[in-house]
Order: structure tokens, then sequence, then C-alpha cells
């Protein structure tokens, strides 16, 4: 088709298929409330506030590794995410949507502040800078030393730092923010990507939401009497 040697026909990409390529390969764990605490009680500081970013934002760990005291405004309760770190190196987040300023709840705030206060110096104003060279933390060793050997005692599998991510999609889900809201929250470019990839609910709200639905059909005497 190319060098014009038979009649321009079907696109012969759409031929193509990869094994699996629609298939998620591995189902994401999702924490219940009392699963995340559990994890929490094992981890030491820093990691430990890093967790509470990580499921109280939804960022990815490239982008909480790579915050500066100047992107968290206290004042306003706000926080910019404009950048990522990635072994080491950092660079602009990896869209124009990823960047974007989040709400800060002043709950969250009081745990920023609480750990300003024992935060190691550095030139560049690092939240999480390293002790020992006062850059940015590397994101694997974390995951494999603290993260994952937590999740592992307490039976819950190979959590990573992406597992917080899909819970706090689930947790938005939970408490019944629109979809809308929800894509914003995960600074999704697009909406099937918060409901495709990250769209795994709690059984306890598939629950919820299943027995209203088998209670109008099984129960119709208590809609009728509301």
């Amino acid at each position: 088709m190319f060098w014009e040697l038979r009649k321009l026909g079907r696109n012969p990409m759409g031929l193509v298929e990869v094994s699996g390529s629609s298939r998620r390969q591995r189902k994401p764990i999702i924490l219940t409330l009392e699963q995340y605490f559990a994890v929490l009680a094992l981890l030491s500081e820093p990691y430990r506030t890093m967790v509470v970013v990580a499921q109280c934002l939804g960022l990815r760990v490239s982008e909480i590794l790579a915050l500066q005291w100047k992107d968290i405004h206290f004042d306003e309760f706000t926080m910019q995410v404009t950048r990522a770190v990635v072994d080491g190196v950092v660079d602009d987040v990896k869209t124009e949507y990823s960047q974007d300023d989040l709400p800060l709840d002043s709950d969250l705030a009081a745990v920023l502040q609480e750990w300003k206060q024992q935060c190691p110096l550095s030139e560049e104003g690092w939240v999480f800078p390293s002790k020992i060279t006062g850059r940015c933390y590397h994101a694997s060793p974390i995951q494999q030393d603290y993260i994952r050997p937590a999740g592992r005692k307490l039976g819950l599998g190979d959590i990573g730092w992406h597992t917080f991510r899909h819970t706090y999609r689930s947790w938005l889900d939970s408490v019944g923010t629109s979809i809308g809201v929800q894509q914003k929250l995960m600074r999704h470019a697009q909406v099937a990507t918060t409901m495709n990839v990250y769209g795994n609910a709690l059984m306890a709200t598939k629950r919820e939401a299943n027995s209203k639905v088998v209670q109008m059909v099984l129960r119709p005497e208590l809609k009728l009497a509301q």
C-alpha cells in the first residue's frame, strides 16, 4: 500500500493483535481503611508521611518525592504539582493535565506542618530530602525495603506505591464523588483512564449499590412506602 503496489484498503495495523494487550495482567490491590492504617503503623519517617500524602492526594510517587515546600501554600490550603523525579532526575510532570493545583485539607496541612519541623534541611527545599545526600529519594528502594515488606507481613501481598493511588480513586468513588471531579483530582487527561484503569470500587461500595437495586426489585413495598 505504501509503495502503491496495491490499492489502498484498510489500515494494515488493524490486523495486528498483541496477546493480552486488552487484558490487565494483574488486578490492582485496593486497601480498606483498616488495612491502610495497619500498613501505616509499620512504617517509620519519612516514609510514613510520604504514604499519608500518597493516600490523601493520590499523587504518583515521582511527584511526591519531587515536592518542594514552596509548592505547598498553607495559608491558601492548596498544593501545586509541577515536577516529578525518576531515578534522581527531576523534570516537569508527564502531561499538562498532571500539572495542577490540588486542595490541601486542613488536617493534611497539619501533618505536613508537623513533618516540616523535623524535616532535614536541603538547598532546594525538598519536602522529603535524603538525610545522606540532601537530594530526592529513589522510589524503588523505599517500595522494596519498606512498603512491600509491610504488605507481606499483613498478608496483603506485594503492595506498592501505585496501590495508594488506586485506593485513593476507589475511596473517592465510595464517598460519592462525581466522575468529573475524580478525573480532576486524579489529573487524568481522559475520563476513560479514570474509569477503566482506576475504576475498581471497594466491595463494600459495590455491595451497597447492588443492594439498592436488589431491594427495588425484590422489595418494592419499601420504595412504595417511602
